[in-house]
């Protein structure tokens, strides 16, 4: 069983690495991005039986800061 977990900042909060990322394909050429948000995904390998439940809680204490970052939670076997 895996999980897949992406975590975002929250809209709202300053994301610098996404205008440092947006500033150099400005600087590429690449003209038509008018903003980027830079996250992470973190791919779980998981015993059979673990719920959806039992990651959030992992996110809830340890993967995502919630108060700045939001998160999904995708299950697939």
């Amino acid at each position: 069983m895996k999980a897949t977990v992406t975590v975002m900042l929250k809209n709202g909060v300053l994301d610098p690495q996404g205008e440092a990322v947006k500033s150099a394909l400005g600087s590429l050429g690449f003209e038509g991005v008018s903003g980027v948000r830079q996250g992470k995904v973190i791919e779980l390998d998981l015993a059979d039986g673990t719920t959806e439940a039992q990651v959030t809680d992992m996110c809830e204490k340890l993967l995502a800061n919630t108060v700045i970052e939001s998160y999904t939670v995708e299950m697939s076997s």
